[in-house]
């Protein structure tokens, strides 16, 4: 078993520094994201013709084409104003580092998914108690923080915790539009450059799969525990008994 173990061990541990970049812009970006898809969702949802057409037209742009082609896109405008803009206020060097660049535009992605989620539990709310608040004599605000929010949320968390895995496994594409600058490499970028030194494909790229895996097990399993948390004043689900009745 050693043939077998021994590349194995070794790339894991050759992988395990890659595969904190991956895991850094997905937590850089994931706060931003969920803050400005509440702001978007709510846009969504207004009476403002203006607003609603925006947020609309922003979450249709984002949700319609490829996060690739996005990552392409505001790569090559940010080159484009980089004499003209960025390097006359003396921020280029910020700008175009990846480190700053990756999650802005995954933020920016995940903000239009989380959006439309979040808008969709929107217009699940139970009207009925909203209302009633309302006839309470509450302000907008405290309806939507004593209300409105915790519905929503406890709704939109289970589809948002599938869009939080999946903005994960976005983050191997990062590296594929974006330089890379010293040994800054994540999960893909190493793999691929391992595999170019011995051509063991299923080795290398077996080993990210396995860290994409595990890192995604941990956050189901985090917000899974988020949600029962929410959810502990709910009737809990009865589990399945395995014993047969007839047995006593």
């Amino acid at each position: 078993m050693d043939w077998f173990l021994t590349p194995v061990l070794g790339d894991i541990a050759i992988l395990a520094r890659p595969a904190l970049f991956n895991v850094y812009f997905a937590l850089a970006s994931i706060p931003i994201g969920f803050v400005a898809a509440v702001f978007m969702a709510l846009g969504k949802a207004s009476s403002n013709r203006l607003i609603s057409g925006f947020c609309q037209g922003y979450i249709y742009v984002f949700r319609g084409s490829p996060f690739f082609i996005q990552l392409f896109m505001f790569y090559s405008v940010a080159l484009a104003l980089n004499l003209s803009v960025w390097k006359p206020l003396g921020i280029d060097w910020l700008v175009l580092h990846p480190l700053f660049m990756g999650p802005a535009i995954l933020a920016l992605n995940t903000t239009a998914y989380t959006a439309e989620i979040f808008h969709g539990a929107l217009l699940t709310v139970p009207k009925g108690e909203v209302e009633a608040a309302r006839a309470f004599g509450m302000s907008r605000g405290r309806q939507f923080r004593a209300v409105i929010w915790p519905h929503l949320i406890r709704i939109a968390w289970p589809a948002y915790t599938n869009e939080v895995v999946f903005l994960f496994h976005a983050t191997a594409l990062v590296y594929f539009t974006l330089p890379v600058i010293d040994d800054q490499k994540d999960l893909m970028n190493k793999a691929s450059e391992l595999f170019r030194r011995d051509y063991n494909a299923f080795l290398h790229f077996s080993v990210a799969a396995l860290y994409f895996l595990a890192i995604s097990l941990v956050i189901f399993y985090l917000f899974g525990l988020i949600y029962r948390q929410m959810t502990r004043h709910m009737p809990q689900r009865q589990r399945i008994a395995f014993k047969p009745r007839w047995l006593g």
